[in-house]
């Protein structure tokens, strides 16, 4: 399946709408202007297997130039607009795009990476010095098939909060364009995704999952409602507006809905929803009750990665049966492992290894490949995180294992106090992390972003930390408070908790979070 085949059959049908603009882009627009976009890589010289680089805010042109790549047998590197000069040059380079695609928005990002980029660059809605203007670059162009259609696929990065990204390269299908992915099944399967999905997406469309579930609704012939940016009561208003039966979000806006108030969350109709899929963070147990009691049971929860070595996923009643639970392997096989690489049995919580599921690889970098993989069991691979399967095979996570607090010799795992503390009514964000301790090596600290800076204070830090003791074992509390007006969390759901931890090792020799 792809939109060339929507396209033929019902070429006005809209493949996706911008929220706030209502731009809308036709699978007949889709068909011709990616077809363009593909006939344009291969009179630049682009063959199968080569790369394309896009840096772009959410734009109606997004999902042309990914399907332009797509059919032509390219991967595509969407690359996040809030990164700096240096980041974005490097990505660039190392996956070694023959193409920079950007827009004027980012102009100022753009002009700075001219001189740095030895590739060919295009600028949409408008241009500046050392770019062409794309859209004068494609109108020449057939807006026909090219001879050699062939899957391509995304080559993404990783976020780069444990150090440099890395892009995970996933080998080419070599399959003719509309063979059916494993998202696409997954989709049908366990969401009964089909042509008439109408899916809210969210997030920044550089992000994985936005991304491929994006491309997979267009796969099935739906119709996506993008939103620019997220807003809480905006994303309710869109549900109703449009009747939309389908979405994806990550936990820190299912907090933020919650948190609207109570006239405001309730004013509008959101009885069209089939499906709500939430991933890219573990869910704090009482926040996605709330969610059920107030949505229903359709919220689906997975939990993969972009590396795409497993899946696992959990719909609302296996949910409902074993609370916290990210769900049970659907591709690949689960193993729990402890540090020497040892298998453990259920209920023991270790390093979480897959095996039997996809390959990948970090491009240009052997090392991290290596670190991804079980020290003695070929083909098990690990994406850093920790947790534990229960007797029926359910996965629970505790938390990232660079993340985890070494205490007096006590392994503390900071989510669960951010689950707990995320919950108190005076708390919009939290992170939890561990700090310098002379005689413990690390002690909790707890930095929280109060729903007004007017609440920060002695008093509030005090309450905090009585409502971590009356339900959590003291030695996994914060001892100590700070606030901040807003935390660094990226759109996508990921906090960057290495920029709050290592302010505090500073003179304290390396932090273990790298």
């Amino acid at each position: 399946m792809h939109p060339g085949i929507h396209a033929a059959k019902n070429p006005d049908k809209p493949a996706y709408i911008f929220a706030a603009s209502g731009e809308t882009v036709t699978y007949g627009d889709l068909e011709a202007r990616s077809n363009q976009g593909a006939q344009l890589f291969r009179s630049l010289g682009l063959a199968v297997g080569d790369h394309i680089a896009i840096m772009m805010e959410n734009h109606p042109a997004f999902f042309t130039l990914c399907w332009a790549a797509q059919r032509a047998g390219l991967y595509y590197t969407a690359i996040s607009y809030r990164l700096q000069e240096e980041e974005v040059a490097y990505i660039v380079e190392d996956c070694e795009a023959k193409v920079f695609i950007t827009t004027h928005a980012l102009r100022d990002l753009a002009a700075r990476l001219a001189g740095r980029l030895n590739v060919h660059r295009f600028m949409l809605d408008g241009t500046i010095e050392g770019f062409e203007s794309w859209e004068s670059a494609v109108a020449s162009q057939p807006a026909t098939p090219i001879a050699d259609e062939t899957e391509g696929a995304d080559m993404l990065y990783s976020s780069g909060t444990t150090g440099r990204p890395k892009g995970i390269k996933v080998p080419l299908s070599g399959e003719p364009l509309g063979s059916a992915g494993g998202l696409l099944g997954l989709t049908q399967a366990l969401y009964q995704m089909d042509e008439n999905v109408r899916y809210l997406s969210p997030a920044p469309l550089y992000h994985s999952a936005p991304l491929r579930y994006n491309m997979a609704v267009m796969r099935h012939g739906g119709t996506s409602v993008i939103m620019e940016r997220f807003d809480p009561e905006e994303a309710l208003a869109l549900i109703e507006k449009h009747q939309l039966t389908h979405g994806q979000f990550v936990p820190t806006m299912f907090v933020r809905m919650l948190k609207l108030p109570e006239a405001d969350r309730l004013r509008y109709d959101v009885s069209s929803l089939k499906v709500a899929i939430h991933a890219a963070a573990p869910c704090p147990v009482p926040v996605k009750q709330a969610m059920m009691d107030w949505w229903g049971p359709v919220i689906h929860e997975y939990y993969a990665g972009t590396e795409g070595n497993g899946f696992c996923a959990a719909g609302p009643q296996e949910w409902l049966a074993h609370p916290g639970t990210v769900g049970r392997p659907l591709l690949g096989a689960v193993h729990i492992c402890d540090d020497d690489g040892r298998e453990l049995p259920p209920g023991e919580t270790g390093t979480i290894y897959f095996s039997d599921g996809g390959t990948f690889e970090y491009h240009n970098d052997p090392d991290k490949t290596a670190d991804s993989q079980h020290p003695s069991q070929r083909g098990w691979t690990t994406l850093g995180d920790m947790g534990y399967v229960d007797e029926d095979g359910f996965l629970f996570l505790t938390d990232r294992k660079t993340f985890m607090i070494i205490s007096g010799g006590v392994n503390i795992y900071p989510q669960e106090v951010e689950n707990l503390l995320v919950t108190h009514e005076k708390v919009a964000d939290v992170a939890v992390f561990g700090v310098p301790n002379e005689e413990f090596g690390e002690e909790v600290k707890a930095v929280v972003q109060p729903i007004s800076m007017d609440l920060a204070g002695p008093e509030l830090a005090e309450e905090l930390i009585a409502f971590c003791r009356a339900q959590l074992a003291h030695l996994k509390c914060p001892r100590t408070v700070d606030f901040e007006a807003e935390l660094p969390r990226h759109p996508t759901g990921k906090l960057y908790k290495r920029l709050l931890r290592d302010r505090y090792w500073e003179g304290h020799g390396k932090s273990r979070i790298l």
